[in-house]
């Protein structure tokens, strides 16, 4: 099947921009895409299609519990990896020798935009016969030994949230394209038909929070949502609800059974778009290479600071320079006295990941990581920076006197 004469919705008549987006993808990846309406969509359908239930995916503490959901909706065990302190990407060497042989499959996360080593993951892969799958949802743009992040897996999922900005979209590139039409009729299955509601709020969206912005009611607002109980999250991570959590399991593989836990953020992460929905997107993705160089720039001023995480060469881009990161992981030695900072500035701090998932699920509901201290080091000092925002937030750091954290030498810690 050619990329563009069908996709998800096209027998019912879906508008061009949909076709349009995965043919923009696939020219940047050079692989077949399927447009999803989210990256945890289009990664649930991924699992599925690679991995019986029962199985165990290698995947990063440090990352969202959306997708620790999403592989649990999945059928399967997720297995926290080792992590390195520096940048809490993924400690290949670290994953001792018998777990490579327990595994279904190696979920990458590419946290911010810093690439896991992909060219070492594929190869313990190919060596033990498993799939390598790759969350880009933070990549976008990002490269890794002289590929796109996204180009090593077997499959990858990628966000339009995220860089694109587009707040909805998603997409599920994959190596083979005699895999596409099954995966594209997978996802197809799993969307939920168009709402005329959800789209006239997407609409009107962007309009409302410029508002809010303009009048400087986003901490008002948000306040407001919290005493109303509209909020899912009172801190970083979800309430885990581990009774209920334990119930769903039986009827695992079901993402319905899980839907309380993985719409959580984004409640239209199963619905088909709709012509204003993918024309927004469209035009947005049009724009990506224009916010990408500004990422690149604002990466390039917040890496020359004192707290930039040490600087690792093998994961520059091959041309040299910088990776146009989603977020820069500055390392504070007291992040939660730098982020209140940034709140009262208007610089509210999104995208941490702390605790990291196996204290924040157990053991009930995770292998846990081998090695957990660097990972708790990381997500207890990462600063995740908008680069876009690069200046005013350096300004704020200069000025509450937040101090630089060094990252451990070696494997990092072993305690809290």
């Amino acid at each position: 099947m050619a990329t563009g004469e069908a996709g998800p919705g096209a027998a019912r008549g879906e508008s061009r921009p949909g076709r349009r987006l995965e043919e923009t993808l696939r020219a940047r990846l050079g692989r077949e895409c399927v447009y999803v309406p989210s990256c945890r969509l289009g990664l649930y359908a991924a699992l599925r299609h690679w991995c019986a239930p029962g199985g165990r995916v290698l995947m990063s503490p440090v990352n969202d519990d959306v997708i620790l959901f999403v592989v649990l909706a999945a059928g399967l065990r997720p297995v926290q990896a080792p992590l390195r302190a520096r940048d809490g990407s993924i400690d290949v060497d670290a994953v001792p020798e018998e777990t490579w042989g327990t595994l279904s499959a190696v979920l990458t996360t590419n946290l911010y935009g810093n690439p896991d080593p992909a060219p070492a993951l594929r190869a313990r892969c190919d060596a033990a016969g498993i799939p390598l799958l790759e969350d880009a949802a933070h990549a976008l743009g990002s490269e890794v030994g002289g590929r796109p992040v996204g180009a090593w897996g077997d499959a990858a999922v990628f966000s339009l949230s995220k860089h694109v900005g587009a707040k909805a979209g998603g997409f599920l590139a994959v190596a083979d394209p005699a895999r596409r039409a099954a995966l594209e009729r997978a996802c197809e299955d799993l969307l939920a038909p168009p709402s005329t509601r959800a789209e006239l709020a997407y609409a009107l969206r962007p309009h409302a929070e410029a508002a809010v912005r303009a009048l400087g009611l986003r901490r008002a607002a948000w306040a407001t949502l919290r005493l109303l109980g509209l909020t899912e999250r009172e801190g970083i991570r979800m309430p885990l609800r581990p009774a209920e959590l334990a119930r769903a399991a039986d009827a695992a593989p079901d993402l319905t059974a899980y839907d309380s836990w993985v719409r959580v953020d984004l409640h239209d992460y199963r619905l088909r778009g709709g012509r204003l929905r993918l024309g927004r997107v469209a035009r947005h993705l049009d724009r990506l290479d224009e916010v990408l160089e500004r990422c690149r720039q604002g990466t390039e001023l917040l890496l020359a600071t004192p707290w930039a995480p040490p600087p690792d060469p093998g994961r520059r881009p091959a041309g040299g320079g910088v990776q146009p990161l989603f977020r820069v992981p500055l390392l504070v030695e007291d992040r939660d006295a730098a982020r209140r900072a940034l709140d009262r500035r208007g610089l509210p701090v999104g995208y941490l990941y702390d605790p990291p998932l196996d204290d924040y699920a157990g053991p009930g509901f995770t292998d846990p990581s081998p090695a957990p201290g660097a990972a708790r080091w990381f997500a207890r000092h990462a600063l995740p920076v908008d680069p876009l925002r690069a200046r005013r937030v350096l300004r704020v750091l200069d000025e509450c006197g937040a101090r630089p954290a060094r990252a451990p030498e070696g494997p990092g810690p072993s305690g809290g």
